[in-house]
């Protein structure tokens, strides 16, 4: 009778993921999420330590069973030990670099890594002029096929909404009422001037990503996430701050369409060089205040189909998705 041992000797020099599954059917990802390690990236030319998730994944043929789960890990390992000694100078550098160590490992056609990493940035509360600590979430995908690898940087930050819609409906009703109480038409109108009118608001969270070959600074992409919306929020805020963020939020009310269309304005306007092949993602979602749902809007392509929205109005009906830039 065969031994214990000799069994599970003849299990482990099996291939296993390499045998025709039962169902053969091609996945579009397989691999692993969430595996969290401290990487270090240049930060102002200094290296910097980060807290970071990673996603994983390839292509898997229909005739194999499964990836080797334990690549994965040993290219996260080997590149994390070299950047420990030598930092990369960003975070979709290192996607871009274990993107195509996965594939070579796993010997796929196409492969996947996306890298999440909670990052500080000082700022100073707007009136009383304190230092604050915000952390922001920065995100590096990279892409490999035989043909290459491409490569996107990307923030997520969270700020401050204001609705225009419920704001308008507290300005009608509060100029009816400076009119029943015998203000006139030119008093009620310099009174709603000056006063910010009510509205319910809400955290919203934006999401922006560019692909390029060109460096953009991850902190440029915060202020321009941060400037879409109502206002920024801070963590520490004393009074006069608290005061100041809900008046600019109340004056500056936004829909979550038009977040997104301001994060595609800035792009379009402080980057005129990027060329039209450049992928841009914007996202807003809206944590709502008085609905049990969110709100969320979203725009991606080339800005070869972004420019001319803005330049000439023309809508376009292609929109390149993230999947067809990054593979093609």
């Amino acid at each position: 009778m065969e031994s214990e041992d000799s069994c599970r000797n003849a299990c482990a020099q099996r291939d296993v993921q390499s045998e025709v599954p039962a169902d053969p059917a091609a996945l579009s990802r397989a691999g692993i999420t969430n595996l969290r390690r401290i990487i270090s990236i240049l930060d102002d030319d200094r290296p910097a330590l980060f807290y970071a998730s990673l996603d994983l994944f390839v292509d898997l043929d229909p005739t194999q069973a499964g990836v080797h789960m334990s690549r994965f890990s040993e290219v996260v390992e080997d590149l994390a030990e070299g950047v420990t000694r030598e930092p990369f100078a960003d975070v979709e550098s290192l996607a871009g670099r274990m993107a195509a160590q996965v594939l070579e490992t796993q010997e796929a056609v196409r492969a996947e890594v996306r890298i999440r990493a909670q990052t500080p940035i000082m700022k100073t509360t707007p009136v009383t002029a304190r230092p604050t600590q915000q952390l922001y979430t920065l995100i590096g995908v990279g892409a490999a096929t035989a043909a290459g690898v491409r490569q996107l940087v990307g923030v997520e930050v969270n700020g401050l909404t204001a609705c225009p819609c419920a704001q308008d409906l507290v300005r009608t009703r509060s100029r009816e009422r400076l009119l029943e109480e015998g203000f006139s038409d030119e008093q009620a109108e310099r009174i709603l001037a000056v006063v910010p009118g009510a509205s319910h608001n809400q955290r919203g969270r934006g999401t922006l990503l560019v692909g390029s070959e060109a460096r953009l600074r991850a902190e440029d992409l915060v202020r321009i996430v941060e400037a879409s919306m109502s206002s920024e929020i801070y963590e520490l805020l004393k009074r006069p701050d608290e005061l100041y963020v809900v008046e600019k939020a109340h004056r500056n009310p936004r829909f979550v369409e038009d977040a997104v269309r301001a994060m595609l304005r800035a792009i379009v306007d402080r980057y005129p060089d990027l060329p039209g092949d450049t992928f841009v993602l914007a996202r807003q979602e809206n944590f709502e205040g008085i609905h049990e749902h969110n709100a969320f809007a979203e725009r991606f392509g080339v800005l070869d189909e972004i420019r001319p929205e803005f330049a000439e109005g023309a809508r376009t009906v292609r929109h390149t998705s993230l999947d067809r830039w990054l593979f093609g």
